[in-house]
């Protein structure tokens, strides 16, 4: 068995002595592992970071098998994070999310892509954090379990939505939601279609997701949030991002 597809790194860890597992967030493959041969040798060390694009090319005798991995780098984008703690938390939090959340070796081409977004704007954090959660709401979405942010669940209008049911996942408008706004969640203004981001947003946001992912994908697993999560979230509140 062998294919070739480019990734990103979002897992590593080490293997014996010398060699590491690789496990990469592929358009066509989806969450895929394999064994990086010498992945621990100084030469790879750099290249096998998460948040990292390579080409792949992937063997194994069966496809059910772990397989080999030989990795060529495309772009070392971990590298040019290190300076900027903010935008590295938000990067190992996506990575973890995807290894966390995501099936393995079952193609997920929209999450892929959004990740691809997502990585590209990590270096402006007016963008970044709100990019976060719209990925996180469509990887979701893509998993079948997309929250319906378009149109009133009581009323059915599209406009001045303002919550989310935690039950359904459907918007609410502020007059039909009013009498129960403390059962319900808050609908940030950039996920209800304004397009901007205002105070509060990004933490309403990351509340609203956490909430769905939690309970439609994680605790039927047995699985929580991962710890990167939680260290990007408290980096965006030391900065005011919240």
């Amino acid at each position: 068995m062998e294919w070739t597809d480019t990734g990103r790194i979002i897992a590593v860890r080490n293997y014996g002595e010398t060699s590491a597992i690789v496990e990469l967030l592929t358009p066509e493959h989806g969450r895929h592992p394999g064994l990086v041969r010498g992945g621990r040798s100084k030469a790879m060390r750099p290249i096998l970071q998460p948040g990292n694009a390579v080409r792949a090319v992937w063997r194994a005798r069966l496809d059910e098998h772990l397989g080999n991995y030989a990795l060529e780098a495309e772009s070392l984008d971990a590298g040019a994070l290190m300076d900027d703690p903010l935008a590295l938390s938000g990067l190992n939090a996506a990575c973890a999310m995807a290894v966390l959340a995501l099936p393995e070796r079952e193609a997920h081409p929209a999450v892929h892509g959004a990740f691809e977004v997502l990585v590209s704007s990590l270096n402006d954090i007016d963008i970044w954090p709100a990019l976060y959660i719209r990925w996180e709401a469509g990887l979701l979405a893509d998993l079948g379990y997309g929250m319906d942010l378009k149109k009133c669940a009581a009323t059915g209008q599209t406009h001045d939505l303002k919550y989310v049911s935690p039950r359904t996942g459907r918007a609410v408008g502020a007059e039909a939601g009013a009498e129960y706004a403390d059962r319900l969640l808050a609908l940030p203004g950039f996920m209800a279609g304004s397009g901007e981001v205002s105070p509060g947003d990004i933490a309403a946001g990351l509340k609203l997701t956490a909430h769905f992912i939690e309970r439609r994908v994680l605790w039927p697993t047995d699985k929580v949030l991962p710890e990167a999560r939680a260290r990007m979230i408290e980096r965006l509140e030391s900065a005011g991002r919240l």
